[in-house]
Protein backbone atom coordinates (compact mmCIF):
# COMPACT_ATOMS: atom_id res chain seq x y z
CA UNK A 1 0.00 0.00 0.00
CA UNK A 2 2.89 2.32 0.81
CA UNK A 3 4.23 1.80 -2.74
CA UNK A 4 0.83 2.54 -4.29
CA UNK A 5 0.78 5.89 -2.50
CA UNK A 6 4.30 6.51 -3.73
CA UNK A 7 3.27 5.89 -7.32
CA UNK A 8 0.25 8.18 -7.04
CA UNK A 9 2.63 10.93 -6.17
CA UNK A 10 4.84 10.06 -9.07
CA UNK A 11 2.07 10.40 -11.60
CA UNK A 12 2.35 14.11 -11.85
CA UNK A 13 5.57 14.15 -13.74
CA UNK A 14 5.31 16.21 -16.85
CA UNK A 15 6.86 15.97 -20.35
CA UNK A 16 6.56 17.00 -24.04
CA UNK A 17 4.68 14.83 -26.44
CA UNK A 18 3.99 14.87 -30.17
CA UNK A 19 0.52 15.88 -31.27
CA UNK A 20 -2.02 13.25 -30.32
CA UNK A 21 -5.10 12.24 -32.22
CA UNK A 22 -8.39 13.09 -30.61
CA UNK A 23 -9.57 10.40 -28.23
CA UNK A 24 -12.58 8.53 -29.61
CA UNK A 25 -15.36 7.98 -27.08
CA UNK A 26 -18.41 5.74 -27.20
CA UNK A 27 -21.89 7.22 -26.94
CA UNK A 28 -22.11 5.82 -23.40
CA UNK A 29 -18.85 7.54 -22.43
CA UNK A 30 -20.11 10.81 -23.97
CA UNK A 31 -23.34 10.51 -21.97
CA UNK A 32 -21.39 9.85 -18.77
CA UNK A 33 -19.12 12.84 -19.43
CA UNK A 34 -22.11 15.12 -19.87
CA UNK A 35 -23.48 13.70 -16.60
CA UNK A 36 -20.39 14.90 -14.74
CA UNK A 37 -18.37 11.70 -14.60
CA UNK A 38 -14.62 11.56 -15.08
CA UNK A 39 -13.83 9.02 -17.80
CA UNK A 40 -10.61 6.98 -17.68
CA UNK A 41 -9.41 5.08 -20.73
CA UNK A 42 -6.37 2.84 -21.13
CA UNK A 43 -4.62 4.91 -23.78
CA UNK A 44 -1.10 6.16 -23.18
CA UNK A 45 -0.04 9.47 -24.73
CA UNK A 46 2.34 9.38 -27.68
CA UNK A 47 5.93 10.40 -27.19
CA UNK A 48 7.52 7.61 -25.19
CA UNK A 49 8.08 3.91 -24.89
CA UNK A 50 4.88 2.08 -24.00
CA UNK A 51 6.81 -0.96 -22.79
CA UNK A 52 6.84 -1.01 -18.97
CA UNK A 53 5.03 2.35 -18.86
CA UNK A 54 1.85 2.94 -16.91
CA UNK A 55 -0.71 5.68 -17.08
CA UNK A 56 -3.75 6.48 -19.19
CA UNK A 57 -6.02 9.21 -20.41
CA UNK A 58 -8.69 10.98 -18.37
CA UNK A 59 -11.46 13.23 -19.65
CA UNK A 60 -13.86 15.55 -17.84
CA UNK A 61 -16.32 18.25 -18.81
CA UNK A 62 -15.68 21.37 -16.76
CA UNK A 63 -18.20 24.17 -16.32
CA UNK A 64 -15.66 26.93 -16.73
CA UNK A 65 -14.22 28.92 -19.61
CA UNK A 66 -11.25 27.65 -21.59
CA UNK A 67 -9.31 30.71 -20.36
CA UNK A 68 -10.00 29.85 -16.74
CA UNK A 69 -8.93 26.22 -17.10
CA UNK A 70 -5.87 27.29 -19.09
CA UNK A 71 -4.77 29.67 -16.35
CA UNK A 72 -5.17 26.96 -13.71
CA UNK A 73 -2.97 24.61 -15.75
CA UNK A 74 -0.19 27.12 -16.53
CA UNK A 75 -0.08 28.45 -12.96
CA UNK A 76 2.76 25.99 -12.34
CA UNK A 77 3.77 27.48 -9.02
CA UNK A 78 0.35 26.55 -7.62
CA UNK A 79 0.35 22.92 -8.78
CA UNK A 80 0.57 21.71 -5.18
CA UNK A 81 -2.95 20.60 -4.42
CA UNK A 82 -3.67 19.66 -8.03
CA UNK A 83 -1.39 16.63 -8.29
CA UNK A 84 -1.41 13.91 -5.61
CA UNK A 85 1.34 14.27 -3.03
CA UNK A 86 2.93 17.35 -4.60
CA UNK A 87 4.13 19.51 -1.74
CA UNK A 88 5.91 22.15 -3.77
CA UNK A 89 6.27 23.34 -7.36
CA UNK A 90 8.92 25.90 -8.27
CA UNK A 91 9.28 27.51 -11.69
CA UNK A 92 12.97 27.50 -12.64
CA UNK A 93 12.69 28.85 -16.19
CA UNK A 94 9.73 30.27 -18.09
CA UNK A 95 8.81 32.03 -21.30
CA UNK A 96 5.81 31.89 -23.64
CA UNK A 97 6.84 28.53 -25.13
CA UNK A 98 8.50 26.66 -22.26
CA UNK A 99 8.48 26.30 -18.50
CA UNK A 100 10.86 24.16 -16.46
CA UNK A 101 9.29 23.25 -13.12
CA UNK A 102 10.84 21.48 -10.14
CA UNK A 103 8.31 19.41 -8.20
CA UNK A 104 8.71 17.90 -4.75
CA UNK A 105 6.55 14.95 -3.75
CA UNK A 106 5.93 14.01 -0.15
CA UNK A 107 5.38 10.39 0.79
CA UNK A 108 5.28 9.81 4.50
CA UNK A 109 8.48 11.23 5.97
CA UNK A 110 10.24 11.15 2.57
CA UNK A 111 10.38 13.68 -0.22
CA UNK A 112 11.40 13.19 -3.84
CA UNK A 113 12.21 15.80 -6.45
CA UNK A 114 11.90 15.78 -10.21
CA UNK A 115 11.96 18.27 -13.07
CA UNK A 116 9.45 18.71 -15.86
CA UNK A 117 9.67 20.61 -19.14
CA UNK A 118 6.27 22.07 -20.10
CA UNK A 119 5.52 23.31 -23.61
CA UNK A 120 2.32 25.39 -23.62
CA UNK A 121 0.54 26.21 -26.88
CA UNK A 122 -2.09 28.72 -25.84
CA UNK A 123 -3.62 29.04 -29.33
CA UNK A 124 -4.36 25.29 -29.38
CA UNK A 125 -5.07 25.17 -25.62
CA UNK A 126 -2.57 22.35 -25.26
CA UNK A 127 0.34 21.73 -22.89
CA UNK A 128 2.78 18.96 -23.73
CA UNK A 129 5.26 17.94 -21.06
CA UNK A 130 8.15 15.57 -20.44
CA UNK A 131 10.51 14.68 -17.64
CA UNK A 132 13.61 16.89 -17.90
CA UNK A 133 16.25 14.18 -18.35
CA UNK A 134 19.09 16.68 -18.15
CA UNK A 135 18.12 17.44 -14.52
CA UNK A 136 18.15 15.19 -11.42
CA UNK A 137 14.97 13.15 -11.02
CA UNK A 138 14.15 10.82 -8.14
CA UNK A 139 12.03 7.72 -8.80
CA UNK A 140 11.32 8.29 -12.49
CA UNK A 141 13.03 6.77 -15.48
CA UNK A 142 10.67 8.66 -17.79
CA UNK A 143 7.33 10.42 -17.85
CA UNK A 144 5.42 12.35 -20.51
CA UNK A 145 1.94 13.53 -21.36
CA UNK A 146 -0.33 16.38 -22.31
CA UNK A 147 -3.30 18.51 -21.30
CA UNK A 148 -5.86 19.51 -23.93
CA UNK A 149 -8.82 21.90 -23.57
CA UNK A 150 -11.63 21.72 -26.16
CA UNK A 151 -14.83 23.80 -26.26
CA UNK A 152 -18.19 22.24 -25.40
CA UNK A 153 -21.66 23.84 -25.49
CA UNK A 154 -21.71 24.26 -21.69
CA UNK A 155 -18.06 24.48 -20.70
CA UNK A 156 -14.96 22.67 -21.93
CA UNK A 157 -13.75 19.12 -22.35
CA UNK A 158 -10.40 18.65 -20.60
CA UNK A 159 -8.17 15.72 -21.51
CA UNK A 160 -5.20 14.74 -19.35
CA UNK A 161 -2.95 11.96 -20.63
CA UNK A 162 0.19 10.76 -18.92
CA UNK A 163 2.59 7.84 -18.89
CA UNK A 164 5.45 7.05 -16.57
CA UNK A 165 8.19 4.52 -16.00
CA UNK A 166 9.39 4.49 -12.41
CA UNK A 167 12.05 2.67 -10.45
CA UNK A 168 9.31 0.68 -8.74
CA UNK A 169 8.09 -2.65 -10.12
CA UNK A 170 4.88 -2.24 -12.16
CA UNK A 171 2.96 -4.77 -10.04
CA UNK A 172 3.36 -2.48 -7.00
CA UNK A 173 1.91 0.55 -8.74
CA UNK A 174 -0.65 -1.01 -11.10
CA UNK A 175 -4.04 0.65 -10.53
CA UNK A 176 -2.68 3.51 -8.45
CA UNK A 177 -1.96 5.55 -11.57
CA UNK A 178 -5.65 5.58 -12.50
CA UNK A 179 -6.57 6.97 -9.10
CA UNK A 180 -3.90 9.66 -9.43
CA UNK A 181 -5.11 10.68 -12.88
CA UNK A 182 -8.69 11.01 -11.67
CA UNK A 183 -7.68 12.92 -8.53
CA UNK A 184 -5.69 15.39 -10.62
CA UNK A 185 -8.52 16.09 -13.07
CA UNK A 186 -11.05 16.47 -10.25
CA UNK A 187 -8.74 18.95 -8.49
CA UNK A 188 -8.31 20.99 -11.69
CA UNK A 189 -12.08 20.96 -12.27
CA UNK A 190 -12.79 22.07 -8.71
CA UNK A 191 -10.27 24.92 -8.86
CA UNK A 192 -11.43 26.11 -12.29
CA UNK A 193 -15.12 25.96 -11.42
CA UNK A 194 -14.54 27.86 -8.16
CA UNK A 195 -12.75 30.62 -10.06
CA UNK A 196 -15.36 30.69 -12.82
Amino acid sequence: MKYCALFLALLIVAMPVPAARAVQLSSDQERRLEGGEVIVIDVLPPGGTAEASQGGTVLSVMHASADTVWHVLVDYGRHAGLYPRVMRAQILEADAEHALVHYVLGIGPFSFGFHVNNYPDEARRRIVWRLAHERPNDLFHDSWGYWQIDPRPHGVLVTYAMAARTMLPAFLTRGAERDGLVETVKAVRERAEQIH
